[in-house]
């Protein structure tokens, strides 16, 4: 079936003067053919060759083909620009001879001539190509992502207790959720993000941050760094405003506590009545001791390796300690005879 709206390759059924006609398959109906006008007709073009186009209704309301790529099509979304407005829309230029109509019930700000406003191509119910600024209903949710991927979307929509919706790759369904907005968006605003869910209905789970466990050495190098240009010590601790932590740290508060608490393990922070200091004394130790201290777990295996070498000579320092308890042992006889010696000298036996 041919599909209004999309880039699909379709076969030439009939040459004309006027160009050529197109169906899915050479054993289609001939009520089904589409028109490609003969100056879009590739030069060379016979019966039987397969030609890619684009469906749409032209100025007289017919269904047409051409080989020109739209701005857009159905399931992707982007700017456009507004050529003209009347009452009831506006008309966009999308790069083909007939402008895109935007219907004022699709309008979601006012608009002016000549700017340019980020929307998506929908059918109406009169089978015609409209555009639309309600972008949530026409992306797609059948994405090759995974949970980890990192991908690059723009934000269309901003939404109270919900968070970012965000249009991945221009064309799949996705959101950052409102805990995770650690910093201010904008629609419109280009990000790079992370999928950290897939949901059943296939649309994304979106996330600022990186992985857990980058993330947590991330975030501890940057309370790190703070501490370090704070003279080694922030009034920061498990008890602070989440506002606040948000503010300073551009982070929430769970991620805080695990990021100190990473610092904790690695003995480079204590806790204090007040809130976090730098371990050692003199507060001078630089990122690099951070990142030095993050090595520490790959050299740990080996450090306890000899470790367990230094446990294996104690054993044999053991046995000595054992040879000299046994010599203390004759010691102390000796001197038991000593001492018994010396009462005997005593009591003149």
């Amino acid at each position: 079936m041919i599909k209004l709206g999309e880039m699909q390759t379709l076969v030439v059924a009939k040459e004309v003067d006027f160009g050529v006609y197109l169906r899915e398959n050479a054993d289609d109906r001939k009520e089904d053919d589409v028109l490609l006008p003969i100056k879009q007709v590739p030069e060379g073009t016979k019966q039987g060759d397969k030609i890619e186009v684009f469906v749409y209704r032209d100025s007289n309301d017919r269904i047409i083909a051409t080989t020109r790529r739209p701005k857009l099509v159905i399931g992707e979304i982007g700017y456009l620009k507004v050529v003209e407005i009347s009452k009831i829309g506006a008309f966009l230029n999308w790069g083909l001879e007939k402008d895109l109509f935007l219907p004022y019930k699709e309008q979601i700000s006012e608009l002016r001539t000549n700017g340019e406003y980020m929307v998506g191509i929908y059918i109406d119910k009169s089978n015609r190509l409209c555009a639309t600024m309600n972008l949530y209903n026409v992306l797609k949710t059948d994405s090759p992502y995974k949970v980890n991927d990192k991908v690059t979307g723009t934000v269309f929509s901003l939404r109270r207790g919900l968070g970012a919706m965000i249009a991945v790759d221009g064309k799949y369904l996705g959101m950052i959720h409102e805990k995770e907005l650690l910093k201010p968006l904008h629609a419109g605003e280009e990000v790079e993000v992370r999928v950290n869910q897939v949901k059943e209905d296939g649309k994304l789970g979106l996330s600022l941050r990186d992985a857990p466990r980058l993330q947590i050495d991330k975030d501890g190098e940057k309370i790190y760094s703070k501490l370090i240009k704070n003279k080694g010590s922030l009034a920061f601790n498990d008890n602070s405003n989440p506002e606040e932590i948000r503010n300073t740290f551009n982070m929430s508060k769970s991620s805080f506590k695990k990021a100190i608490g990473n610092l904790m393990k690695r003995k480079l922070i204590v806790i204090t009545r007040n809130g976090i200091e730098l371990a050692n004394e003199k507060n001078t130790k630089s990122n690099n001791d951070f990142k030095k201290s993050s090595g520490r777990y790959n050299k740990s295996n080996n450090n306890y390796k000899k470790s367990n070498n230094r446990y294996d000579k104690p054993k044999d320092g053991y046995k000595k300690t054992n040879d000299r308890y046994d010599k203390s042992k004759d010691g102390y006889n000796d001197f038991g005879k000593n001492k018994k010696t010396y009462r005997n000298r005593k009591s003149g036996k």
